[in-house]
């Protein structure tokens, strides 16, 4: 996909059959006004397991990707949405278009979508929404929103937004969570009481278990085919599994670990789905201080490496090597496997040239099923280079946030990154975790946002090769989108490059 070269004119047409194109619906039993094959199913409940929940229900001021799963586009709506492809399509904004000098954009809104508490949506409220982004937001994807001039609500359905410069990468951050569309008069309790447009609101947050999700009987749009979904949380990998099997849940939304695959691909009551995500598998390096600031010593971890045994030994061998922080999905994917192949002799000379050889690492890892799995065989791959590596494992999300994320302490650690297009977020900012500082790096990201469409493509694939030349972190694997349902569920994403779990589109046949 090439973000700035949108449609002058999306028409409303487009939106009759969005679900479709979103979730795989029509092909998957459900009609594009929604109804689910007259099954008179359509007002049961939906229980989805999943694996991280919230910290809380703000993803303006706290940190990660549990949030905008839950919330966006199912509580919260944007004015564009991304669909399983990666494309840009319409949301609140039923059209757009853009200046010939490539800095205004000129949306077109629905007329009759409303929040939750009961106020129209407005252009003003699109206003207020990307202008709190800059002046009250907290979180890093703040500054997604800095290329943004002036937002001006020319009437209550036309929104006009002027850039500081062109940027092929501002509309499709309207498609994350920076897009969100919020109430002027619903932000004061978002922690616990999001106040969206979308086709559900939150009826219950049962900390530590789950958060339900009520149908939003006044939606502007295509009504969703449950009455009710509750995304229920849990530690354990087996026990999501078990609930399952004994019909507690309707979905394992985060299939971990997928070895435990075969119970439910050789049983005929359930499906499997598998497609692909944005959600790189990361050996997090510390750039900035501690054993690995030495290019050297980060250059021997990444030949130390066997990523090939490692996704086969700890992942089952589903997913796919990248070398690189860019998932095939993006227009400027390359494979860079081969620029650090496997290659221990070479791992261990470099260590011994770097100095730091004898050091300890410390290898902090969330608890996470992923990384608690890889961890223990990046361990014992370093070692086997020579590295002595202490491994800890911090309680996910808070102990992992305040350490890791927060206060970059740590040498190495291991995170799956889900959000869409994120090399520059999580290595463009010195003071970012990974605390690396290219400014050459940063150009590039620079031209490539101001270019042409050749030009970004050309600037964002140099970075990619920089990023990697630099060893900056190691890319472990990216992580497959592994859902199990029962047999007649319908409509689940089959791809997950968004920041949603979609789930509007999902019914019964």
């Amino acid at each position: 996909m090439r973000p700035n070269k949108q449609p002058t004119r999306n028409t409303g047409t487009v939106a009759a059959t969005l679900s479709c194109l979103l979730l795989a619906a029509c092909s998957a039993g459900s009609t594009a006004d929604g109804n689910s094959n007259g099954s008179g199913k359509a007002n049961g409940s939906l229980k989805v397991g999943l694996i991280a929940e919230p910290a809380n229900l703000d993803f303006t001021k706290t940190e990660g990707a549990a949030i905008p799963q839950a919330l966006l586009y199912n509580v919260y709506e944007n004015l564009v949405k991304v669909d399983q492809s990666g494309k840009i399509k319409p949301g609140l904004a039923k059209s757009w278009s853009l200046s010939k000098d490539r800095k205004t954009y000129t949306f077109q809104l629905v007329k009759d979508a409303k929040f939750s508490n009961g106020k129209p949506f407005t252009a003003e409220d699109a206003k207020f929404s990307i202008e709190r982004v800059k002046s009250d937001w907290t979180i890093v994807q703040k500054s997604q929103m800095d290329v943004v001039d002036k937002a001006q609500a020319v009437s209550p359905t036309e929104l006009k937004v002027t850039l500081k410069r062109p940027s092929n990468d501002w509309l499709y951050r309207m498609t994350t969570r920076i897009g969100a569309m919020f109430s002027r008069t619903g932000v004061s309790k978002l922690a616990t009481k999001p106040v969206g447009t979308g086709p559900y609101t939150v009826k219950k947050w049962n900390r530590g278990d789950s958060i339900t999700l009520a149908r939003n009987e006044d939606y502007w749009g295509r009504k969703p085919n449950f009455a009710s979904v509750t995304l229920k949380y849990f530690k354990d990998p087996t026990a999501m599994h078990n609930a399952l099997l004994t019909g507690t849940l309707n979905v394992i939304g985060t299939m971990q670990p997928p070895d435990a695959l075969d119970r439910f691909e050789k049983n005929p009551k359930y499906k499997v789905t598998e497609g692909s995500t944005n959600s790189e598998v990361l050996l997090a390096l510390n750039n900035g201080s501690g054993p690995l600031r030495s290019l050297k010593a980060r250059q021997a971890v990444r030949y130390a490496i066997d990523h090939k045994s490692l996704m086969d030994t700890c992942w089952a061998g589903r997913g796919k090597l990248i070398g690189s922080m860019v998932p095939p999905t993006d227009p400027w994917y390359q494979n860079l496997t081969k620029q650090y192949p496997y290659d221990r002799s070479k791992a261990k000379k470099l260590l011994k040239e770097s100095g730091v050889a004898g050091r300890t690492l410390r290898l902090r890892i969330p608890t996470l099923p992923y990384a608690t799995a890889c961890g223990t065989v990046v361990k014992s791959q370093l070692e086997q280079a020579g590295f002595k590596v202490k491994l800890d494992q911090l309680e996910f999300p808070a102990a992992w946030l305040s350490t890791v994320f927060k206060n970059a302490d740590y040498d190495m650690s291991i995170i799956a990154h889900v959000e869409p297009r994120d090399m520059g977020t999580v290595f463009g900012s010195k003071s970012f975790y990974t605390r690396y500082d290219n400014p050459e790096f940063r150009k590039l990201l620079k031209k490539a946002d101001e270019g042409t469409q050749q030009e970004q493509v050309a600037n964002m694939r140099a970075a990619a090769r920089l990023l990697s030349k630099d060893a900056a972190a190691d890319f472990l694997f990216m992580l497959p989108n592994l859902m199990v349902a029962e047999k007649d569920i319908t409509g689940l994403p089959v791809n997950y490059v968004s920041e949603s779990l979609d789930l509007t589109g999902v019914g019964r046949s």
